[in-house]
């Protein structure tokens, strides 16, 4: 199905459709401030193996990150940071960026890293947040199969494409093409592992 939703005012009926199928184990592709997610409940199990059957992966090998609302999450899925990395995070968030961080023992084991890490997103995205918002809890993302990336920034073709193994297509109109920029905060000092679409000055 192809949902379209206002970018800026997300229609509440529109929003409570998406909620209610990630509720039950459903798998959505929706927008990001950088490209379009394939993302689900991170409490659905089911939902979660049928996104890593999608990608041909396995569960504990996955990037998967965190989108959260905000940084309020962050106490409830990583373990207690520092005053400083608080300050970065706040500094850049809502944004482009992908933070590592440790992860606390509220993550589903199924995405258990071996490093126990979780990678947390506040994308500047009206609409993945209120989906977030209204769920009450942080959905699971990551990168759609393959590498054509210019058919994932149109939600019509990405519904031609994915309409058999994704239950909602959001379409918060065309999507962009460069990914979220990668921070790994497990270390000393931050450190980026992929450059993307937000900026980073290594100090």
């Amino acid at each position: 199905m192809l949902l379209h939703i206002h970018p800026v005012d997300p229609q509440p009926r529109q929003i409570k459709t998406i909620v209610e199928c990630l509720e039950s184990g459903g798998i959505i592709i929706y927008p990001t401030d950088t490209i379009y997610g394939l993302g689900c409940d991170i409490f659905h199990h089911k939902a979660i193996e049928r996104i890593a059957r999608i990608k041909n992966i396995n569960p504990d090998k996955a990037n998967f990150s965190f989108i959260c609302q905000d940084l309020s999450d962050l106490s409830t899925y990583t373990k207690s940071i520092s005053t400083s990395l608080y300050r970065l995070l706040k500094i850049h968030l809502p944004g482009p960026y992908t933070f590592i961080l440790p992860s606390s023992k509220e993550v589903p084991k199924i995405l258990k890293s071996k490093k126990n890490t979780v990678g947390i997103r506040v994308p500047d995205n009206t609409i993945a947040r209120t989906i977030v918002k209204e769920l009450g809890h942080p959905i699971l993302s990551t990168t759609l199969p393959g590498e054509m990336v210019e058919e994932y920034t149109d939600p019509e073709l990405m519904e031609a494409n994915f309409n058999k193994l994704v239950d909602i297509v959001v379409d918060g109109g065309i999507g962009g093409m460069i990914p979220s920029t990668i921070i790994d905060c497990t270390g000393d000092e931050p450190v980026m592992t992929r450059k993307g679409l937000g900026e980073w000055d290594e100090e």
